[in-house]
């Protein structure tokens, strides 16, 4: 592995403030290995500033920081995933009758079709397509990873991969209008969460949720074993998993006084936040609060 720089952000909600640097070796834990129950093995340091360890099990916390002088937890959440033997039938029994009546009537008032790209040329046709609906959507303009990307080498990489049979994409459409996007990617016997979004103009017909399960119907009879919804959580994800793991990003720092000054000013600037965020919490700046954090 090698290390590469990490901005360690000051942010208070969305918005990031400030940001420090750090030459980290990254250890990006997959759901096989997060559902595994292995205690993760970490590479040589070398010459790096120490580690970031994504999506550890809660439960390997002790294990892992016990020998390690000078940690900090990032952030906390549920790895949420389908196991996708369960099949259609009792996946869809699995969730609550809200849940399916919900789904029914979003289907209906939506009144998209959905069109499925599976073979390089067929993901070629969805890029062209998807990109610039991605340009416009909430992903994009918060700068976040669940975007897709312009990027030519990004695009050369999905086709690529779309070529070797790792890549299944969904389109959403009123008409011929696309207004939604689903494209993920296989990482073993895993299909990934990876890139999402959908068109603003349609966000109060909830496209995302219709195009999510319509995805999901179709990898019942996939070759994947498990799909997975990444880090971070949203209803969405709680309502279709049939699963979830306790995970957390892991810092793991060598105990230099610069490295020490570092997670000292980034647990006080946090602790001052979240106290913060508990004091207005019932106060009339409230709206204010929300505001900055978007």
């Amino acid at each position: 592995m090698t290390a590469t720089r990490v901005r360690l952000k000051f942010q208070v909600g969305a918005r990031t403030l400030a940001g420090v640097s750090r030459r980290l070796e990254r250890l990006p834990l997959g759901l096989e290995a997060v559902l595994s129950g292995e205690i993760p093995a970490l590479p040589p340091i070398g010459a790096a500033d120490g580690y970031l360890v994504t999506s550890l099990p809660a439960a390997h916390l002790d294990a892992l920081s016990g020998a390690w002088p000078l940690t900090a937890v990032r952030q906390r959440y549920t790895r949420h995933h389908v196991d996708l033997a369960r099949g259609h039938e009792a996946w869809m029994a699995g969730l609550s009758g809200q849940a399916r009546s919900g789904l029914r009537r979003k289907t209906k008032r939506l009144g998209g079709t959905v069109r499925r790209y599976r073979s390089a040329a067929e993901v070629g046709a969805f890029l062209d397509l998807a990109i610039p609906l991605a340009a416009r959507t909430y992903q994009a303009r918060h700068g976040l990873d669940a975007a897709l990307s312009d990027d030519p080498a990004f695009r050369r990489g999905i086709v690529q991969a779309a070529g070797e049979d790792r890549v299944r994409a969904w389109a959403m459409f009123v008409g011929e209008r696309p207004i939604a996007y689903l494209c993920c990617t296989g990482q073993g016997r895993t299909l990934r969460y990876d890139h999402v979004g959908h068109d603003p103009d349609f966000a109060d017909r909830s496209p995302g949720t219709v195009l999510m399960a319509e995805a999901l119907a179709d990898l019942f009879s996939d070759r994947f074993a498990w799909f997975d919804f990444l880090e971070g959580d949203g209803q969405h994800k709680r309502q279709f998993a049939t699963g979830g793991t306790e995970c957390l990003d892991l810092l793991m720092l060598r105990p230099t006084i610069v490295n020490r000054v570092v997670l000292a000013t980034l647990g006080g600037f946090e602790g001052g936040v979240a106290l913060a965020r508990r004091g207005l919490a019932a106060s009339p700046l409230r709206g204010w609060m929300r505001t900055l954090r978007r």
